[in-house]
């Protein structure tokens, strides 16, 4: 089956797997994201999620089956996908040493956009997100939730068509993750970006996403509306109870910190899976 073909779809994956050892981390997933969608991916940790991320953005190489974004296949046209992705890490990637605006320029470089086009697009860019004011201050200096909207702002330079977000508000406050879902839904709204996300957060999978992939030990498990995994409970279901449901276990939380403890947070759920 030729996924690259199937062009009405921004991702398309067959029987995708990543093996590490006799480890499965992800095993033979199968899953579709439609143009203009916001499309979930939850699990607990080790569930595989940030393993698929990183095989769709061509960080990591599958072991078998196929995978297609933006029409490109992930290993024959990995340049190609590249292209047409923004890819906000897991991982703190925004240098608190430098300024906002110098983090912006390093990523324009970065991404090869035009010279003559870098000021107006890094404006852009941090006005969307709500940056302009903080442009000239040291990131060390910013809160979780600013950094968050910096990495959004530096992946979204070279106008993609489609956005990762791989754990998009871990460690923010209830007030940083309702601007960054603001932000998220706009980049649909203003932009007709499609997005995929990892997120542990079961209120942020039912309020932002058209669809969820419920992921467990490698395999999704569940795929539908928020609404339909919901009502596959009962009437007056939360998605937290049909989790439990499909998977046996529910999710943690985490809170907001400064630049020092975002990079902790967000180093320690990386290890976590």
């Amino acid at each position: 089956m030729d996924v690259a073909a199937q062009t009405e779809l921004e991702i398309v994956t067959v029987k995708l797997t990543r093996r590490f050892g006799d480890l499965a981390a992800v095993a033979e997933v199968s899953i579709t994201v439609e143009r203009g969608e916001i499309f979930g991916l939850i699990g607990s940790n080790g569930a595989g999620k940030s393993t698929l991320v990183k095989m769709l953005t061509t960080l990591l190489p599958p072991s078998s089956g196929q995978a297609s974004v933006a029409g490109y296949d992930i290993v024959r046209e990995a340049s190609a996908v590249r292209r047409h992705i923004g890819y906000v890490p897991q991982l703190l990637s925004a240098d608190g040493s430098l300024t906002g605006y110098e983090n912006m320029l390093l990523s324009a470089r970065l991404y090869a956009v035009p010279g003559r086009e870098r000021k107006i697009r890094i404006a852009e860019a941090l006005h969307a997100l709500g940056l302009a004011d903080a442009a000239d201050r040291l990131v060390q200096h910013y809160s979780g939730g600013m950094i968050r909207r910096l990495e959004i702002a530096q992946s979204m330079l070279h106008r993609p068509s489609i956005m990762f977000m791989d754990e998009p508000t871990v460690g923010l406050d209830p007030l940083a993750r309702d601007q960054v879902w603001g932000h998220v839904r706009a980049l649909r709204k203003d932009f007709g970006m499609t997005i995929l996300l990892t997120t542990h957060y079961l209120d942020e999978a039912d309020s932002l996403c058209d669809r969820i992939a419920v992921m467990s030990r490698g395999r999704v498990v569940a795929c539908d509306t928020p609404d339909a995994l919901k009502a596959s409970v009962g009437p007056e279901a939360t998605l937290d109870e049909a989790f439990i449901k499909i998977t046996g276990s529910d999710l943690g939380t985490t809170s907001e910190g400064d630049f020092s403890e975002t990079r902790r947070e967000r180093r320690s759920e990386v290890r976590l899976g």
